[in-house]
């Protein structure tokens, strides 16, 4: 069965879906889609994403969009017991920081990443920046804390967790920010790094998107 993913390997949303593909070693054929690429306000594109956003990913007959439910069905579909714990109860502190992540801890660093990075310098908005910032510290300070009890964050082991969230680790190690010192984050971020699907998914340059509000 071929996997089929559309998006630009720019995207963070991109990313977590790539790691996941490469981490479970699934073939896949890449569309680039969005961004410079444009393509993702066509009608045929509409018609398997009516949201218009990357990702979009097709297995076989199945399409599926939103990046956290395409990095859940890979997990559970090619990777139960490895990235998808079997047990419910593991599985729940697994979706427990999945959800948070996209309620609450990508919104506050993706919001730092558009009006620190994104947005051009002249345009910049200092206490809104500083706002961002303070609202990322304090989701890495409870990224903190978990990782101060395991050493991932649904457990021992790597899950889906910690690709949702740790897509955000390149990014925010390289943003020209002040950071503090979170050494169990830093240490987190060293284990994954040594993930050739880690490295190839989420060391990825954003150049392009430097001062770039939009394509």
């Amino acid at each position: 069965m071929t996997i089929t993913l559309w998006g630009r390997l720019s995207s963070g949303n991109v990313q977590k879906v790539v790691w996941a593909l490469e981490e479970l070693e699934l073939p896949c054929e890449h569309v680039p889609l969005g961004g410079g690429f444009k393509g993702n306000d066509t009608p045929e594109y509409l018609a398997m994403n009516p949201n218009g956003l990357v990702p979009t990913l097709r297995d076989g007959n199945l399409t599926i969009w939103e990046s956290h439910a395409i990095v859940r069905y890979l997990s559970a579909e090619y990777g139960s017991g490895l990235l998808f714990p079997m047990e419910a109860r593991d599985r729940a502190v697994v979706d427990q920081w999945t959800d948070w992540t996209a309620t609450t801890f990508q919104p506050a660093w993706i919001g730092l990443f558009w009006l620190k990075v994104r947005t051009p310098v002249a345009q910049q908005d200092a206490t809104a920046i500083d706002k961002a910032l303070a609202a990322s510290i304090k989701c890495f300070r409870l990224l903190e804390a978990r990782l101060a009890e395991a050493p991932y964050l649904g457990g021992n082991e790597l899950s889906y967790a910690d690709i949702v969230a740790g897509a955000s680790l390149f990014r925010w190690s390289t943003m020209p920010i002040e950071r503090p010192s979170l050494p169990h984050v830093e240490a987190w971020h060293s284990r994954l790094n040594e993930r050739a699907a880690f490295r190839k998914a989420i060391n990825v340059s954003y150049e392009e998107l430097v001062g770039r509000l939009a394509f």
